[in-house]
């Protein structure tokens, strides 16, 4: 058996010289991540990583030892498992505490062994005062056990060539991995280990689908661990350009009332504990968690949920989780915006790896099982916050529309920035803020004023009267205390009835450019489907933009879709009455503006005609009007200058051609071709032509032409 001793001999040579070499490089740390531990504590990079391996290595050196002396005992096979002898089997057979018995013995004899017990003494104390490596034990409240094996799996991540080491050790040459088994060997700690930590954190995970619970599975790190232990600051490349830090913005203490609502709540010794923030996009759910959690003395971790779950492959247990870690690691509570992608199941699945976290709602609120302990709910802000907001920003005049719209500080600071560049940046920018649902509304132009409005006086104030109560109407409710009458909503809602040509959509449109709000009008063939349920899916994402955005909502036909409820007779008129109620229950409640324009003012439900503020009537115009109208769409002259006009007999026109707004407009246009083909001016004949065609359309057929005085 000289042969055997020599082998045996040669590879201890072998392994003591593989040993003894230095720790492979460690990754750079980068600049921009966060520190894993507080700055006062914080490690050297790379020193975590060289007192795990020194620890890891010594340890290992002291049992290869003994697995050596096994072998000369016979007690072991130099084969590594090909063949199993007597000797081998009867220690194997010899009670646990009595071959650690052994071992201790011969570890505190053996020569080489003594000389090797001082380094190995010294990398345990060396590990256990590690800042970066402690901090990590104990955020993640792992035991002794537990942070073995973790330091085993992390020695492998960090130098892959130990994993031949590690198979050799635990005798199977395909056991790359360390196993709980061997952690108890290596560091003489018999304890049993507490796998939940790791599990939960997702720190390091079975092979395989291996149980954890068995003393021969292996486990390997999480690279996310491994990197930011090496780096000496978290970064977990599952959470790359989805997950920040965040500190409070601004210097104006918005939404004070919510803040201290928040602070009531966390107050609580109930953890878990997940608070919801709800509210629009930009109305500052973000920065009033930054507040409370500097409150508290922490930083705030802002994580998109949309974006991280949106990703191709996306395994949302695992990004949660990645997420809680991260939070946890940093000291910092997290939270999740978009928290309407996160599935309620998948929730439920890592709730128990987080004691506070607060997440960002959309305006209508949480539901579900994962809803959390408490929904606070984000109020617009007050007229007199977004004025100062705006001031805080910008040393220009705020626009009107800061004091007549909604905006959220998203959108005031928004504005308030590109206010240098002039009005239309201003608009372009809270258009960018609130992108419009296109497909079912349709911006339309304002070109109008009051002057070029021709009504009746009554009309006129009538119109008038609307407009000042949208620009007044945050003062009377927020100053004067009267949304106190307004609990369902504080929106306004008109209802111009009339013929169609007498000016509705034109009312519309000098009201809209008089309060400087976009005009949106509804597409009513996109609204309606025929499809149970959709057309009050629509309706909603509808009112839900124009209430986000400030804009003027315009149905036109609004008899379409607000006419009376009918008897049911089948499923068709269940159906329809339900979506009549669904836009009575809405418009109530819609907080923007609205008018709507219809010639058939009687068929409109008398429910809804209850709910509106103003109901105005467009009649058809007068002589006077008609003078009026014909006088503003027959020009007299061009922009250069030029006589259009010769020899309009006006009395004639208003007097005896009975004709509403739309069929002056047209008729004057029509003239104004006819004269330009004769290449002369516009002319009674070319008047009366055009009329004539313009009555024909009416179904008033004339079989002699038209004339003047006749």
């Amino acid at each position: 058996m000289r042969w055997l001793a020599l082998f045996i001999a040669w590879w201890l040579h072998q392994l003591r010289s593989l040993m003894g070499q230095a720790p492979s490089a460690v990754p750079a740390k980068t600049a921009a991540a966060p520190r894993l531990v507080k700055p006062a504590e914080a490690p050297v990079p790379g020193a975590t990583v060289a007192r795990v391996l020194d620890r890891v290595r010594a340890h290992a050196r002291l049992h290869a030892l003994w697995m050596a002396e096994l072998w000369r005992l016979g007690q072991s096979s130099p084969d590594q498992g090909l063949a199993i002898t007597a000797g081998e089997t009867g220690r194997l057979l010899t009670a646990p505490a009595d071959q650690a018995a052994a071992r201790a013995a011969f570890l505190a004899s053996d020569p080489t062994a003594k000389a090797l017990a001082p380094t190995a003494a010294a990398a345990d104390a060396a590990l256990a005062n590690d800042a970066g490596w402690t901090g990590f034990c104990e955020d993640f409240g792992l035991s002794p056990p537990a942070a073995d094996l973790m330091a085993l799996a992390l020695a492998v991540a960090w130098e892959p060539d130990l994993g031949r080491v590690l198979a050799y050790l635990q005798d199977d040459g395909q056991a790359l991995q360390p196993s709980r088994q061997l952690a108890a060997r290596l560091f003489d700690n018999p304890e049993p280990l507490d796998a939940a930590p790791l599990l939960a954190w997702r720190l390091a995970q079975p092979l395989n689908g291996a149980a954890p619970d068995l003393p021969a599975t292996c486990w390997a790190a999480d690279p996310a661990v491994a990197v930011s232990l090496a780096e000496g600051s978290w970064r977990d490349p599952l959470l790359d350009g989805g997950a920040r830090l965040v500190s409070p913005e601004g210097r104006l203490p918005l939404h004070q009332a919510s803040l201290a609502t928040l602070q009531a709540v966390a107050a609580s010794d109930e953890r878990p504990l997940v608070i919801d923030l709800c509210g629009a996009e930009g109305l500052g759910r973000q920065t009033l968690a930054a507040r409370f959690a500097a409150g508290r003395g922490q930083a705030l971790l802002a994580l998109d949920a949309a974006l991280l779950l949106g990703r191709p492959n996306a395994e949302p247990q695992r990004i949660l989780a990645a997420g809680h870690r991260m939070a946890r690691a940093l000291g910092a509570i997290p939270y999740w915006r978009g928290a309407d992608r996160i599935a309620a199941a998948d929730w439920l699945a890592v709730s128990d790896t987080v004691d506070l976290a607060l997440r960002g709602w959309p305006a209508a609120g949480p539901f579900g099982p994962a809803a959390g302990k408490a929904a606070i709910t984000l109020e617009p802000l007050h007229t007199s916050d977004r004025l100062a907001l705006w001031s805080q920003h910008s040393p220009a005049e705020p626009p009107r529309l800061v004091a007549l719209q909604r905006l959220t500080a998203g959108e005031v600071v928004a504005a308030a920035l590109a206010a240098p560049i002039g009005p239309g940046a201003v608009r372009a920018a809270l258009r960018r803020s609130a992108p419009p649902q296109d497909d079912l509304l349709n911006l339309v132009p304002t070109p109008y004023v009051w002057d070029d409005l021709v009504a009746p006086p009554e009309l006129e104030r009538q119109l008038r009267e609307f407009a000042d109560q949208i620009r007044l109407r945050w003062a009377v409710y927020e100053d004067w205390g009267f949304e106190r009458l307004t609990p369902m909503g504080r929106g306004l809602a008109a209802l111009f009835g009339g013929a169609s040509g007498l000016g509705k959509t034109m009312a519309a449109q000098v009201i809209a450019r008089e309060l400087d709000l976009d005009l949106y009008r509804v597409d009513l063939a996109g609204v309606v489907d025929k499809y149970v349920g959709e057309t009050e899916k629509r309706l909603r994402s509808v009112f839900d933009y124009c209430e986000r955005a400030g804009c003027i909502l315009f149905f036109d036909e609004a008899d379409a879709l607000f006419g009376k409820r009918t008897q049911v007779k089948d499923a068709h008129d269940r159906f329809a009455n339900i979506e009549i109620d669904y836009l009575l229950q809405r418009i109530e409640a819609f907080n923007g503006v609205t008018i709507l324009a219809t010639n058939r003012k009687s068929e409109l439900d008398s429910a809804f005609l209850r709910r509106l503020r103003l109901i105005i009537d467009f009649l058809p115009p007068g002589e006077d009007e008609r003078l009026a109208l014909w006088k503003k769409a027959l020009l007299p002259q061009s922009p250069t200058g030029e006589d259009l006009l010769d020899g309009i007999d006006w009395a004639f026109l208003a007097g005896e051609l009975s004709m509403n707004g739309a069929e002056i407009k047209a008729t004057a246009l029509g003239a104004a071709f006819l004269a330009k083909a004769d290449g002369g001016r516009i002319a009674m004949p070319h008047v009366l032509a055009a009329a004539q065609r313009e009555l024909s359309k009416q179904g008033i057929i004339l079989r002699t032409p038209l004339e003047a005085g006749s």
